[in-house]
Parts: structure tokens; C-alpha cells; sequence
């Protein structure tokens, strides 16, 4: 199992509200409903080879692609304060890819980063999730 994968199961592998549920490579697949596919994977936005975004793409199954939306872990979690001498005021996290080797680069996450960047993504896509009728409402 590669790096990517590993980090992938840890945001996405239970709980996620997703069906059918592959992690590949750097990416992650799943279903939203029966003609809705998500693909959620890691990318990099400013340097080559520094992932620091995951991006969200919507397919219709007959339409293709709805919508699709990046998030910066920057954004969301801001700068994070090390203990490296190096990087006094923090560093914005992110992984790095060195020849073969694959790791976040100096900040290493902890079980709340990753839960919040997965709620993140899940309100993300709540928008385009089925209605569910609550006790007692009618629905249209």
C-alpha cells in the first residue's frame, strides 16, 4: 500500500457517507447516489511534487463532471507551529515527494486534522446529496 493510500484510508476508508468506496494511487472513488461518482485526490497546486490540496470532483455517470472544489490544507488547518529552528513561525502543511520517498513534509497531522479535513470534505459534499425527509415534513 502506497503512502497516498494509507493517508487516503485514514480520511476516507469508514464513516464517510460514500458507497462503494476504492482507494488507487492518489486517489480515492467512490458513490454519492446511484448516478453521482466522487472522486477525491491529492494535489499540488503551487510546486511540483508538494501535495497540498486534496480536490473534490462530482461526476454525473451520463453528464460527466458537476462540480469540483480544491481544499488547501493551508486554508483549513493554517500554519502549524514545529519544532524545527528552521521554520520559527510554522509551516503550511503538506506532502512532499523526494525521488521515492513520500511523507508530509516536517508537520505531521494528528486525529483531528484529519477529521477535520474529512468533515470538510463530507460538508462539501453534502450539497449534493439526496434530501432526507425529516419526521412529520412532507417532501415535494
Amino acid at each position: 500500500m502506497t503512502f497516498f493510500e494509507q493517508e487516503l484510508r485514514k480520511l476516507f476508508g469508514k464513516g464517510t457517507g460514500l458507497s462503494d468506496v476504492r482507494i488507487v494511487g492518489k486517489a480515492c472513488y467512490g458513490r454519492l447516489s446511484e448516478d453521482i461518482c466522487v472522486k477525491i485526490h491529492f494535489t499540488d497546486s503551487f510546486v511540483s511534487d508538494n501535495y497540498d490540496a486534496l480536490k473534490v470532483v462530482l461526476i454525473n455517470r451520463h453528464e460527466g463532471e458537476i462540480d469540483s472544489m480544491m481544499l488547501h490544507f493551508s486554508d483549513l488547518w493554517g500554519s502549524r507551529k514545529v519544532n524545527n529552528p528552521c521554520f520559527r513561525d510554522g509551516i503550511c502543511p503538506h506532502i512532499w515527494k523526494d525521488g521515492r520517498n513520500v511523507e508530509w513534509y516536517i508537520y505531521k497531522p494528528n486525529a483531528d486534522d484529519y477529521g477535520q479535513l474529512s468533515r470538510a470534505v463530507s460538508d462539501y459534499l453534502d450539497v449534493f446529496r439526496e434530501p432526507v425527509p425529516q419526521m412529520g415534513q412532507k417532501m415535494c
